[in-house]
This record gives C-alpha cells, structure tokens and sequence, in this order.
C-alpha cells in the first residue's frame, strides 16, 4: 500500500512538471511569435502574414478537443472505424470552404466574418450571427475546457488539496497570458505546438501497447480486423451511424461548424492571399484523415491490450464499457510516460480550443459591435480590444465554475447538442445569402434565428414518440432550412436584387 502511494505521488509530480514546461514552452513560442507586433491589425488578422502549412498542421490541433480526444479513440469500441465516412465528409466541407467561402471572405476583406450578414442583410443580421457565435463557442469551448480541468484535477491536483477553482484561474490566466498580445498571430503558432503533442500522446501510446503485447501494427490491425473493429462502412440505411448519412452530415458540420464560424476562419484568413489559404484548407483536409486513423488505430490497441493482458475496461453503473474513460485509464495504467504524454494531450487540446477562441470572441464583439472596422488602428482601440478580451476571460472562467455544481455527464451531452443548434441558423442566413438574391427585412431576422432552433430542439427530443425516427447530426440541416424557409417568409417584396456583392 505504502509503495503504491509512493508511486502515485511521484507520478503526479512528474505530472506537474511535465505540465509547468509545457506551458514554459507555449510562452517560449509567444514570445517568438509577438515581440515585434502589439497592434491590432497583428491581433485580429496576424498582419496576413502567416505561412500556409503552420496554418494548415496547427488547424489540426484546433479542430481536435479534448472530447474528441478521448471519444474518437473511445468510440471504437462500439462503433469500430465507422466515424471515418464522418470524416470523408468534412473533406468535401473543406472543399465548399475552399471553393465558395473563403473567395468570398477575401474578395470583401473581412476580418470578422459575420461583417458579410450586415453587407448582405443589415446591421440586425450581422449581431445576430455574432451573437449565436458568441453563445455558442462561449458555451461549448468553456465545457471542453471546464472537462480539462476536470480531469487534471482528479488525477493531479485533488489529492494535494489543490481546490478546483484554483486550477481553472490559473488555466484561464495562462491562456489570456499568452493571447493578449499577439492574438491570432500567437494562436496560429501555438496550434503547431499543441497539434503535435496531440498526436504525440496517440502515436507513443499505440507505440507502448505494441511493445507491451510484442506485436507489430500490421499484426494488431489484423488481430482487430478478425476481431470486427475496423470495419469502416456501416451499410444498413436504418442505422444512425449509415455512411451516406455520416458524409453528408460530416460535410455540413464542417461547412457550418468550421466555414461558418469566426474561430476556425479567423486563422485561415491570416494567410497572405487566397490561393494560400485554399491550399491551407485543402491541405489539412487531408491531414485530418491521417490524424483520425491515428485516433481511431490508437481504439484498436486500447481494445487489443484490454482484450490480451485481461485489463478491466470501465464500466458505468449499469455495467456498460464507458468509451470515453479508455484511453485514460490504460494510459494511467500503462506507465508514467503514456500517462504524462495523455495529461499533455489533453492540455494541449484545451489550450488549442480556448485560445483560439478566446481571440475570436474579442475579434467578434470588437468587429460586429464596437465597429472596429470603421475606427482607426491607434490606442484607443488597443486598450478597448483589451478589455475585451479580458472580460471575455473573465466570463470564460465564470461558466467553467458555474458549471461545476451540476457536473453530470448527461448534462454534457445535452448543453453541447444545445450549442450545436445555434450554427442552425448561421447555415441558413449564409445560404440564403449566397444562394438567392433577396433582400429580408432585417429587424425580423433574429426572431427567426430564434425560432428555427427552438423547433429543430422540439424535433429532436420528440421525434422518437411522434415518428419514431431518431434525429443525429441531420437536425442541423432541419435548423438551416427552417431558417431558410423562415427568411424567404420575411423577404422584401420589392428591390430583390442585390447589387453590392455582385
């Protein structure tokens, strides 16, 4: 008993370590990249001078949380490789993204990209699309962070009586630290830093389980091909995870959720010209396959090892595996390198997720409602953009802790399915505004911003009594065309042409 306590502590210790030179090394990376800028032009759009393929490798990064982190991997067990149509599909998004959005966010030199809503629309449809982002990413980027911290605490910090209010200020001052200055110049370089200790953790955990069963790669995809884990195409329409389904939904979630939103756009566009950012995008398309076949072999060792060595995978109360604990409990299990490599993992993604974040929501505001694009690059709205961004960091940390009196892990699930539903309505005014050449009366565009969500909900909690028909990543296509259809029903009679965009 005393010898397993002696280990614990100086895992968690080396832990801790391993966890002050990371964040040593981000503010390294910080410094390098914002010594010679301070402005606001470096902040919001990076001077449009970052390299395509750092954009490209750190977007990795950026599009992987800490959920993804742990669930991907984890989801093999249920539903072996069949989240890959998933990603085929978000290669086509990136393909719409490169071909339709991004020549139209450079065409009108947007910084923000909502400022195409009141070009298109009016003042009222531009806020609104800023502020579904706003909730959204608010909401959903502070629960992933709020689980990072979550984990680090009951693994690292609990046991030294390190209250968990404590480890989320100084997550959240780190990460206001290292953004304040540079913004999505720092982020885009930083994202580097975190993509590559995400895959990291993966590949050296799939590298120590080889070791541990004395096996080569080929031999555990082969032991786990025989075993039905890797079987990619699930080919029964009636099924949820049914792959022409998976890739028209992988496509739209990342038309919407990546093309649609300021966060993950935002970094594109400090690309030098066009032509630079549509490789960007094209390029970490294609990484993003490799990256979740990484993923997805690191389930099948994790299967493999429980399956040779008789590991207990975790259960629930009710004696079901739990996906999402795997990957942590036999990296913890393995040795202390698998487990620090996975703390880091983990750390890296909820970095990678909040920093960019935490720019995008100060780009927002400052953009599309302190009218920054009409305002002079001088003090005065350096100091205004700093503020800004530490409110927002201030209201980043007042969710997390808000938060943690109702920590269930249902409750997880439906607070980020409730995000989810706020690109509804960002799908369809984008369509709407590319797709038709009507003009809508623009004070009724929140109300049914607000509706169409509110029905695509109803839908979903009560399809199954109603239809017996189980809404899963479509709802977000009801959500666009509700919206669609909802603008159509308040479009201007007269003066249908729209003359400035053409």
């Amino acid at each position: 008993m005393h010898t397993k306590k002696n280990l614990k502590v100086r895992m968690e210790t080396v832990v801790l370590i391993c966890f002050v030179a990371y964040t040593v090394l981000l503010f390294g990376v910080m410094w390098l990249s914002s010594r010679k800028t301070a402005g606001n032009d470096a902040f919001f759009r990076g001077q449009r001078k970052s390299p395509w393929p750092v954009v490209a490798y750190g977007m990795i990064g950026a599009s992987l949380s800490g959920v993804t982190f742990l669930s991907v991997p984890g989801g093999v067990y249920y539903g072996q490789f069949t989240y890959m149509p998933l990603v085929f599909g978000y290669v086509l998004g990136y393909a719409v993204i490169a071909l339709v959005l991004l020549p139209l966010y450079y065409k009108l030199n947007l910084t923000s990209i909502y400022s195409y809503l009141e070009q298109r629309f009016g003042v009222t449809s531009e806020r609104t699309g800023a502020l579904f982002f706003i909730i959204s990413r608010l909401m959903g980027s502070a629960l992933r962070m709020y689980l990072v911290v979550f984990v680090l605490y009951e693994f690292v910090f609990k046991g030294w009586g390190i209250p968990f209010w404590a480890i989320a200020v100084v997550f959240i001052c780190i990460i206001l630290l290292y953004t304040f200055r540079g913004g999505v110049k720092t982020v885009v370089w930083t994202d580097t830093l975190q993509t590559t200790f995400l895959i990291l953790a993966a590949v050296a955990t799939v590298v120590a389980i080889l070791s541990e069963l004395d096996i080569s790669l080929g031999q555990l995809l082969r032991r786990s091909a025989e075993a039905g884990y890797t079987r990619v195409f699930e080919t029964d329409p009636t099924a949820g995870k049914y792959y022409w389904k998976q890739i028209l939904s992988g496509m739209f979630i990342t038309i919407t959720m990546t093309g649609l939103d300021q966060d993950m756009m935002q970094k594109n566009l400090t690309c030098k010209t066009l032509r630079d950012a549509q490789k960007n995008v094209m390029t970490s398309s294609g990484l993003f396959i490799i990256v979740n076949l990484i993923f997805l072999s690191l389930g099948a060792a994790l299967i493999a090892y429980a399956q040779s060595t008789g590991f207990a995978l975790p259960l629930d109360a009710e004696g079901h595996v739990m996906g999402d604990k795997i990957f942590p409990s036999v990296a913890f299990h393995l040795n202390t390198f698998t487990a620090v490599l996975f703390i880091i993992g983990m750390v890296a993604a909820g970095y990678s997720s909040a920093d960019g974040t935490l720019t995008a929501l100060t780009t927002t505001l400052c953009y599309d409602f302190l009218g920054f694009e009409r305002r002079a690059d001088d003090k005065s709205t350096v100091k205004m953009r700093r503020w800004v961004h530490v409110g927002f960091a201030l209201l980043y940390l007042v969710v997390i802790l808000a938060f943690r009196p109702f920590h269930r892990q249902s409750l997880i699930d439906t607070l980020f399915d409730i995000a989810g539903f706020t690109y509804g309505p960002l799908l369809g005014l984008y369509t709407f505004g590319l797709f038709t050449k009507h003009k809508v009366r623009d004070r009724w565009v929140p109300v049914v911003a607000v509706v169409a969500p509110v029905v695509s909900y109803v839908l979903k909690r009560y399809a199954p009594e109603w239809f017996g028909y189980h809404f899963g990543f479509e709802i977000l296509l009801i959500n666009g065309l509700l919206t669609f259809v909802g603008l159509l029903a308040i479009r201007e009679k007269r003066g249908t042409i729209v003359e400035k965009n053409e």
